[in-house]
């Protein structure tokens, strides 16, 4: 790599560091002296004339709208380390996701709200929301997921997605909208309802509404936009590059489990494996008095 390139690079580095000055730091100076910066440009991102979520068009002449997808599209392309990730996770991931939400009914535009709650990963919210779909404990019961120390359905990508199928239909019918079905998601039922009525209007991009809910369809929106078209944004990588699922089967399990680092060593995988293909067995057994079957992921022998 040549020098001035490792100079401005670090030089770039250090300007997250607080207390940093540009016109005294000697990397920064250096890269400038040689003409490397003057290089280094920004550029905005033009917004498509025609944008829509399932078959909705995005008021984008609207001042607000455009600016709330501009903020989205540049937050996303810009961020190019999780824009390679979400990329590589797609891959893996959406095939799965697509699947469900055709034997659903649902939209497939919605594996895009999936990408914007979680990132494709299993996380914890600071409010407890779980999983790809980010689904608080409450819900998930009444959407029919087991929910105890031993299982976590809201870690089962499957049941998981099923269930926010269920919630995106129901959604659907009240507002007769799948965009304000995405907005309920964020928000819930009663918060959009209560503030259509209140604002006396009947579309999401009328509507007034916090921070995090008036971002969040436009994130949808970018998301999908730029994660179909993503080498219009910069993003270069080949096949080999993207992550790939386990070669796995299913096993029907109807007994209790008291050892599972054991019943994985039976099935030739590491304790590790088991958990990373099922991430919804959330102890070290599985305890199951009721004798409820499950369907246990296993790796394919090599």
């Amino acid at each position: 790599m040549p020098k001035k390139t490792i100079l401005l690079i670090l030089g770039l580095l250090i300007s997250g560091v607080a207390g940093y000055n540009f016109k005294t730091d000697p990397y920064t100076k250096e890269a400038v002296k040689n003409g490397f910066l003057n290089n280094y440009k920004v550029y905005a991102i033009p917004i498509p004339d025609s944008l829509q979520l399932v078959d909705e068009p995005v008021p984008v002449k609207q001042k607000d709208v455009k600016e709330r997808i501009d903020r989205e599209l540049l937050v996303n392309t810009y961020w190019q380390s999780n824009g390679l990730l979400l990329l590589k996770r797609k891959n893996k991931y959406f095939p799965i996701i697509e699947s469900i939400l055709k034997q659903e009914s649902v939209p497939d535009d919605f594996k895009y709200l999936a990408v914007a709650e979680s990132g494709l990963q299993n996380i914890t919210s600071p409010a407890g929301a779980k999983g790809f779909w980010q689904i608080m404990k409450k819900t998930g019961k009444e959407l029919g997921l087991e929910i105890n120390e031993e299982v976590d359905e809201r870690y089962n990508l499957e049941k998981a997605t099923v269930a926010a199928c269920q919630y995106l239909k129901k959604a659907k019918q009240q507002y007769g909208s799948w965009t304000l079905a995405a907005a309920s998601y964020n928000a819930g039922m009663n918060k959009i309802s209560k503030e259509l009525e209140r604002q006396k209007v009947n579309n999401y991009y009328d509507l007034l509404l916090n921070s995090e809910t008036s971002r969040y369809v436009p994130r949808i929106i970018a998301l999908k936009h730029i994660l179909e078209h993503p080498k219009d944004f910069g993003f270069v990588f080949s096949q080999d590059d993207l992550y790939t699922p386990y070669e796995s089967y299913e096993i029907k399990i109807d007994t209790a489990i008291e050892d599972l680092a054991l019943f994985a060593k039976e099935h030739n995988m590491t304790y590790k494996e088991l958990k990373l293909l099922n991430p919804w067995l959330r102890s070290d057994k599985l305890t199951n008095k009721k004798g409820k079957t499950y369907r246990i992921k296993v790796l394919k022998k090599k």
